[in-house]
């Protein structure tokens, strides 16, 4: 099938990519010029395990296409998905729909008849009929059919969550529309994936109820760690405990400084805007919106403690990314951590193995704040406060940190340290979820 993806950001790129290896010719149309250039040379915007191959191997295979044209791609896609930015308004949560209308309006210009359209964006419930009216009202004789497929993709795993998805949501009202989207998906149909074939408001829904009930099980292990820190109790004994429950599984029950990222802070806040819109407010998710935003800064507040009581000034703080595998920053509980510690006047040397270029950008920190390698970070540090879980952080030399000197201190948010070894090596090392004397 000929496909159009308008949007080349992460869930454009990803699911264009997706869609050409799985054997469709699709052209990804942006208006940022600089990024088509980039992705026409091969360079590639994000950092996403898997993705460069994909992109590389489908564009010389003359099945991926990138482009600032719209004319062309969309007069000839039996199917174009919306995948453009749909961010949030601070104040409110409200989202901010105005790309995907000019998309609306875009494809009520150019396509031909009998398109169908896709919104691949996280949008809020009854979008569509709003993206219909939009294109009836600048086309009249446009004939197209609308679905909904929400994307289900974890940044650092998205390729793999693309292709061999857990489920494939499609909300739709039209049989056409169905059958052409069980054409664009036929290769995962026959792996047997399971497909939700359903309305448009329930597929609409199921990305923000997904997203939002995943975000709940983070900020509920995050304060039963807090009382485990109380109680001498071990968050991480807990919730093998907790997970080992078949009704509620072991995924997303880890503790740590806060969930952020592109998704979970932008859709808890929409869900919750549209549920007061219609009358229906869903405290549980403004409970988890603010519980994940008192976690980040007490968790900001708990380090600069530690380091004051130890008196200790240079630091190496490990991580930028919201989590690994990821250079995407947008909302990182690391954030207000090294904003807060900058502040007060510590020496930092921060390290990420794929997020510096955006920290640079985004955080007003000195350049010499910067370590290009591990190493650098580590070198003369009086301690290590540890934000992300990339695997190399995992494997820190905890008996080099012992005969190194000074002997840091190791504050581990993320709980990837054996902390008894720690300690039997000598270093103090303390973790989250539980008694800060135990490792003493």
């Amino acid at each position: 099938m000929d496909i159009a993806v308008i949007g080349t950001g992460y869930v454009g790129l990803v699911s264009g990519t997706c869609f050409a290896e799985l054997g469709h010719k699709v052209t990804c149309i942006d208006i940022d010029a600089s990024k088509v250039k980039s992705l026409q040379q091969g360079k590639i915007p994000i950092y996403e395990p898997g993705l460069e191959k994909l992109i590389l191997s489908n564009v010389d295979q003359k099945r991926l296409f990138f482009t600032t044209d719209f004319d062309l791609p969309l007069a000839k896609a039996d199917i174009v998905f919306i995948a453009v930015g749909t961010p949030q308004n601070c104040k409110t949560g409200e989202a901010d729909l105005t790309a995907v209308f000019k998309c609306a309006e875009t494809i009520a210009h150019k396509s031909k008849n009998g398109v169908v359209i896709v919104t691949k964006s996280t949008v809020p419930v009854d979008t569509h009929r709003t993206i219909a009216s939009t294109i009836k009202e600048t086309n009249p004789r446009l004939e197209f059919c609308m679905v909904s497929n929400p994307e289900f993709l974890r940044e650092g795993s998205a390729v793999q969550d693309f292709l061999y998805p857990d489920r494939v949501v499609i909300g739709t009202d039209s049989e056409q529309a169905e059958q052409a989207m069980r054409n664009v998906y036929a290769p995962l149909l026959r792996q047997g994936i399971p497909f939700i074939f359903t309305s448009l408001p329930s597929a609409e829904l199921a990305k923000y109820a997904s997203n939002s009930f995943l975000a709940t099980k983070i900020a509920f292990i995050n304060e039963v760690a807090n009382l485990c820190e109380k109680t001498d109790a071990d968050v991480s004994d807990v919730a093998r405990a907790m997970g080992l429950d078949k009704r509620i599984g072991a995924d997303f029950l880890k503790s740590g400084p806060g969930y952020g990222g592109s998704c979970f802070p932008k859709d808890t806040m929409a869900l919750s805007f549209t549920a007061k819109q219609n009358n229906t407010p869903l405290t549980i998710v403004d409970t988890v919106i603010k519980a994940n935003e008192i976690r980040k800064q007490h968790m900001a507040q708990r380090v600069q403690g530690l380091l004051d009581d130890h008196a200790l000034k240079k630091v190496a703080v490990l991580g930028v990314a919201f989590k690994a595998e990821t250079d995407d920053i947008r909302d990182s509980p690391a954030i207000p951590i090294i904003e807060k510690l900058a502040e007060a006047g510590f020496d930092l040397k921060i390290h990420d193995p794929q997020a510096m270029d955006n920290a640079k950008q985004q955080l007003n920190i000195p350049a010499s704040a910067y370590a290009e390698t591990l190493e650098q970070a580590l070198q003369g540090a009086e301690a290590i406060v540890i934000i992300t879980e990339w695997q190399e952080y995992k494997a820190l030399d905890l008996a080099a940190l012992a005969t190194s000197q000074p002997k840091p201190l190791i504050i581990d948010l993320r709980n990837i340290i054996d902390c008894q070894r720690a300690q039997a090596l000598g270093l103090t090392c303390i973790p989250i979820g539980s008694s800060a004397k135990k490792y003493g």
